[in-house]
């Protein structure tokens, strides 16, 4: 559930217009193969985090992948599910004539993806998800139920800083809560009303005994101290795939949630995968 950051903009901008929704992307990288990014849950749209996405990816990746980050549709519906995010990401990503994709899902774009894994088997050679669950189970509900209270009050500020200090380590945090106060600021209304249709579309989801369906090659990334949804929510995806030789397991201690924004040889980890 990525943290939305804000600096001058470096990779290119894109939308997708259908009949049916406006998606907005951006991408860098100038490889031959594909790689899809799907972010978590956020507060903010991940279209202006643009350079600090751009930044966290190693040359050696850009340098092999042409990489498209996709948000969530500009006009949100109410009860807006998993799977209706899944099937616009897909028809965004058939417009723009992507085939044959590696894909990394991050938290509730981990969903997304599973979804989209298992509903397009052939639209995905490489899966990579980070910090995500196929079943959201009670006891990983409370966070979530947490910040959809504090969006639905327009309280943007404890929102922000309750949405870092359970994705970061405390010594992240602790660096950062002052800049955190002061990005709450600049939230708008309609951006905690999405918020909360988001955040909704979590609860209740379980793609569980779908899990097996995935075929390809599958890479689970997650965190011990996963203060959101637990470490248990990766560990069931493994009980799920552990079976197969092309499922690889790899579970961090001290980063988070957000490992994927925290843990310095993260991009290091998803490029060996991809190039087995």
């Amino acid at each position: 559930m990525n943290m939305i950051r804000r600096g001058n903009q470096m990779a290119e901008k894109g939308s997708v217009t259908n009949k049916n929704f406006t998606m907005d992307y951006f991408k860098f990288g100038t490889g031959s193969r594909i790689l899809v990014l799907i972010p978590g849950l956020s507060i903010q749209s991940v279209m202006g985090a643009a350079n600090t996405v751009e930044a966290e990816y190693p040359a050696k990746i850009k340098d092999e992948f042409t990489i498209y980050v996709f948000d969530r549709r500009k006009d949100i519906p109410d009860n807006y599910s998993i799977y209706e995010m899944a099937e616009d990401t897909v028809a965004a990503i058939k417009e723009l004539d992507l085939k044959d994709i590696c894909l990394f899902g991050a938290s509730q774009g981990g969903m997304i993806a599973m979804v989209i894994a298992i509903q397009y088997p052939e639209l995905v050679s490489k899966l990579i998800l980070g910090s995500t669950s196929s079943h959201i189970k009670e006891n990983q509900s409370k966070v979530l139920e947490k910040w959809i209270e504090l969006a639905k009050a327009h309280d943007a500020h404890t929102l922000y800083q309750s949405f870092a200090k359970e994705i970061y380590p405390p010594d992240v945090y602790e660096s950062y809560k002052d800049y955190f106060a002061d990005v709450s600021n600049s939230v708008t209304t309609k951006e905690l009303d999405n918020f909360v249709i988001l955040a909704k579309s979590i609860l209740g989801f379980d793609i569980s005994k779908d899990i097996p369906k995935i075929k390809c090659p599958t890479l689970a990334i997650g965190v011990f101290e996963d203060a959101v949804l637990d470490s248990d929510a990766t560990m069931e995806i493994a009980e799920n795939l552990d079976y197969r030789p092309d499922f690889k397991l790899y579970m961090y201690i001290g980063y988070g949630h957000a490992a994927f924004d925290t843990a310095p040889d993260y991009r290091d980890r998803m490029y060996d995968f991809l190039n087995q």
